[in-house]
């Protein structure tokens, strides 16, 4: 529940989720898996809220198509590749969205459509739907916060118009990743669903939180959680 309500504002609810099916006993690659299987449900839910309310932007559409078929690639190479070789560069790109955010308060607090090139729209759907995807499929923890990111600083939008977006395309990596990994047997099907039920209780409350409290709030949010990335990927590493 609590990795659904922290997923619907900023993403990063693998944080809480991923740690909890290790010690639950699953493998790495049954726990990615079966977190997928739950988070899908609660990011579902978000989507629904957040397109009912305030809509979401067109190219959610087209980055959530390429999103699957990325996803299924990165949860391709799960099983072979050693996520820690990536966890360094991981954690310098996060503590530099960290700085960004905090040294501009006005980031992300309006729309700024002025950033809505054609080139910049290129560049967000290749980041969406191409890199981020991947990374969701092939590690996962942080990709609604990549998503925002991308959305504010690339085309303009504003926070909660962003994290509703991120909530199509991570919908589309959920996808993509389930896929791959049930065909490969590594989904607890029974502890995913029961999680994904808690999962959209919270899911609900996030968004109804971050659509009634701004982007203000949302950013908030987004520090801590990055900060909590930070600090998690850093403990790996030890």
């Amino acid at each position: 529940m609590a990795a659904g309500w922290v997923d619907a504002v900023v993403g990063g609810g693998g944080l809480l989720q991923l740690p909890a099916l290790l010690l639950a006993g699953l493998t790495p690659v049954e726990a990615l898996a079966t977190n997928k299987s739950a988070s899908v449900l609660g990011t579902a839910s978000a989507a629904y809220t957040y397109a009912r309310r305030t809509g979401v932007d067109r190219i959610a559409v087209p980055a959530g198509v390429a999103a699957v078929l990325s996803s299924a690639g990165g949860a391709l190479l799960a099983g072979l590749l050693d996520a820690a070789v990536l966890k360094p560069l991981i954690i310098v790109v996060l503590v530099g969205v960290a700085a960004f955010v905090a040294w501009r308060p006005s980031f992300g607090a309006v729309a700024d459509p002025a950033l809505r090139t054609r080139g910049r729209v290129a560049a967000a759907l290749l980041a969406a739907g191409g890199v981020i995807a991947f990374y969701d499929g092939l590690i996962g923890p942080g990709t609604g916060t990549f998503l925002i990111i991308a959305f504010t600083s690339l085309v303009g939008m504003d926070f909660v118009r962003a994290s509703g977006t991120a909530k199509i395309i991570n919908m589309g990596t959920n996808v993509g990743a389930i896929v791959v990994f049930a065909a490969q047997g590594h989904v607890v099907w029974a502890l995913g669903l029961a999680m994904g039920v808690a999962n959209i209780a919270g899911a609900q409350l996030g968004a109804r939180m971050a659509l009634k409290r701004g982007a203000g709030f949302v950013r908030v949010v987004l520090l801590t959680v990055v900060s909590a990335l930070v600090l998690r990927l850093g403990w790996d590493l030890l």
